[in-house]
């Protein structure tokens, strides 16, 4: 299976859908059951659970090719992949049981928002999680909690409180809609709400303490980088969207004053020609920073704390030099860009709600600054 091939394959009707995709602020279930079917949410799901077990790049390739066509319906695919590499580090059972059939389709929250408290082999567990995206096609979900134990928060050697991800079918969940937002509308990420709800231990992972039980290099990897680098590679996907559909305006539009079209002022072609290399370069250290934490991973070794902060520096970069590129191409677009019916305006509003995320915010600049101080980082989160 070509799966990148396939995700490009789709492109074309995604594109033909994102007003459909932004008005239901969800994607639509006979798309989402398509990219289901054709594998795109199991390209870091482990062989042995039906999943495609991609190497990274060729897995980030798919959701920048998803996000090129449409920001949120790049964005569904990658919570619905990096969602599913969680089965490495579950109990083989659950992990079977979770992905039972090559439709399923995962989400989660990691976030640890929730109360899980211990009850004899079970969890009970109440809690409230905004930016569930993509729950209405999920079948299972997973949401982070804080463990609480004799009364008290559980905590972890390093002072932190013990974390962990609880999977639950998502019709034990009450969705709520509060998904009302500037940009990644299609992404339906509302919220959804547990109350007390009993969930076997077996059914919990933590992604910072516990071992992945699958040997292969992809779960070598570190799962924060990689969900951090999925962020960026949709986001890259959404910027040369935009460059395209700037192209395709400025060929077209003559400016008021001018006898030229766009495309013809030089400077918009050095604007342009800026946009380009800005995301190209932002790409290459994507590219760069995945290929040398692969080469570790393939070698045995986990990535160390440098190739760890650079997945990080890289992504968090990427997902601000695409906003920076969707902002300039949509001021290129001028009065046209402003109408609700140009695509250029929802790219620049997807781009900027994408910079939101935890995984790309300013702090993993910090992060990432002490690793390349050489000061003692605390790597949980890298």
């Amino acid at each position: 299976m070509d799966i990148l091939a396939t995700a490009r394959a789709f492109g074309p009707e995604v594109r033909g859908r994102a007003d459909e995709i932004e008005r239901t602020r969800t994607l639509p279930a006979d798309l989402a059951a398509s990219l289901a079917r054709a594998g795109l949410f199991r390209t870091l799901l482990p062989r042995r659970f039906g999943g495609l077990e991609c190497e990274p790049l060729l897995a980030l390739a798919t959701m920048e090719a998803m996000g090129e066509a449409d920001a949120s319906a790049g964005w569904c695919t990658m919570i619905g992949a990096t969602a599913a590499m969680s089965a490495a580090w579950l109990d083989p059972t659950v992990a079977a049981l979770v992905h039972a059939t090559p439709e399923t389709v995962t989400g989660g929250v990691f976030a640890p928002i929730g109360r899980a408290v211990v009850d004899g082999d079970d969890y009970v567990v109440t809690g409230r999680w905004p930016w569930f995206s993509g729950h209405a096609h999920c079948a299972w979900l997973s949401a982070g909690c804080t463990v609480i134990e004799d009364g008290k928060l559980r905590m972890l050697p390093n002072g932190m409180p013990d974390a962990r991800m609880v999977f639950f079918p998502a019709e034990a969940g009450t969705r709520l809609d509060g998904w009302h937002v500037a940009g990644l509308q299609g992404t339906g990420s509302g919220e959804v709400a547990l109350e007390g709800l009993r969930v076997p231990r077996e059914r919990s992972v933590s992604l910072m303490t516990d071992a992945p039980r699958e040997d292969g290099p992809l779960y070598r990897m570190p799962p924060f980088g990689l969900l951090a680098q999925g962020i960026a590679a949709v986001m890259l996907g959404n910027a040369r969207g935009a460059i395209d559909e700037l192209v395709t305006l400025a060929g077209t539009k003559t400016p008021g004053g001018s006898r030229r079209t766009l495309a013809e002022r030089t400077g918009a072609q050095a604007e342009l020609a800026r946009a380009e290399a800005s995301l190209r370069s932002a790409r290459a250290y994507c590219v760069d920073a995945v290929g040398q934490a692969w080469r570790l991973a393939c070698a045995g070794d986990a990535p160390d704390l440098r190739a760890r902060a650079a997945l990080r520096l890289s992504a968090t970069t990427a997902t601000r030099a695409a906003a920076d590129v969707t902002r300039a191409m949509h001021d290129l677009g001028g009065g046209s860009a402003v109408y609700l019916s140009s695509p250029l305006q929802r790219r620049f509003r997807d781009a900027h709600v994408g910079t939101q995320h935890a995984m790309v915010s300013a702090s993993t600049l910090e992060l990432a600054g002490r690793v390349l101080m050489g000061l003692p980082t605390d790597a949980t989160m890298l």
